[in-house]
């Protein structure tokens, strides 16, 4: 634990406490514009998640990092690893070495707890460096959309349904890892609260296969596809002749090893970073990418 700094209070696995909760996303709202209260109506916070915080004497949530457990897989092994999320502090407080006693602690509890990989998305991966955190470059994949696939029903989602969460949550729960090169097992509550933040998602149920594919219109006719979530991962040609769309191009935006397709692997010239602090000889050896729905 932090030592103690005058005003402020240090606590730690502080979800079950509806105040604190609020706290948080307080702090989360006023920092990055988000309502991260809206995991509410999809089943609550993450359930392995553990924050770690300094309130003040008001209750008020100052500074915050919160882990959670993001099982990977990476070049086709099971790795135990934890993320890293929710990661703040006032403006009132900044450079009182608040957020380094937080993520200290958070640090400290993923060696305790055995974990083989931590993993966090930042626009300032220079904070991390120092930390043992290393850059992971991501490529989303770009190419002709492949022809002749096999038509199936489909079902539109609404992530506004409780039923139609109820049978995301099942698949996502059960999902095979959209890529052997890197992707987490599970990561339920990102999804849906991801997918309750993307107005132009569309969610589609390919019934003979149980999978969900979310995906986009892109630029131009183009065909954006962020996920499929399911025990099976269906071919990308079984995908467009379901949705009934032919577009001239499509990008995949995790790598499309499951997908019987190939595309060119284009480097990602986003603000955010992933980062991996691991053993050396742990990272993807293939081009990949995090698929969009499950940032964190």
């Amino acid at each position: 634990m932090p030592a103690d700094r005058p005003g402020l209070v240090f606590r730690s696995d502080y979800l079950g406490d509806t105040a604190a909760w609020r706290a948080l996303a307080d702090l989360l709202e006023d920092t990055f514009g988000i309502d991260i209260t809206a995991l509410d109506r999809l089943g609550g916070p993450d359930p392995t998640s553990v924050p770690f915080a300094w309130f003040d004497a008001n209750g008020t949530c100052i500074a915050n990092i919160s882990v959670f457990s993001l099982p990977l897989v990476i070049n086709g092994t099971f790795v135990r690893a934890a993320g890293l999320q929710s990661g703040a502090v006032r403006p009132s407080h900044r450079g009182q070495g608040l957020f380094r006693d937080v993520m200290e602690a958070a640090l400290d509890h993923c060696d305790t707890e055995g974990f083989e990989a931590v993993a966090l998305l930042t626009d300032k991966p220079d904070l991390y460096t120092r930390l043992g955190f290393r850059t992971l470059a991501q490529h989303r994949f770009a190419g002709t959309a492949p022809v002749g696939g096999r038509v199936g029903p489909v079902r539109r989602l609404d992530i506004g349904n409780e039923a139609d969460i109820a049978l995301l949550s099942r698949l996502l729960d059960g999902r095979r890892p959209v890529s052997d090169r890197f992707a987490p097992l599970r990561q339920r509550e990102m999804f849906l609260f991801n997918a309750s933040l993307m107005p132009d998602l569309r969610l589609d149920l390919m019934e003979e296969h149980d999978a969900v594919i979310a995906w986009q219109a892109g630029e131009d006719g183009g065909f954006e596809l962020l996920d499929v979530v399911g025990a099976g991962i269906p071919a990308l040609a079984d995908i467009l002749a379901s949705l009934r769309v032919s577009p001239p191009r499509v990008t995949v935006h995790f790598a499309a090893d499951h997908l019987g397709w190939d595309g060119e692997a284009v480097a990602d010239g986003g603000d955010m970073v992933l980062m991996l602090r691991a053993a050396s000889d742990l990272r993807p050896e293939r081009s990949f990418a995090l698929s969009p729905m499950a940032e964190f």
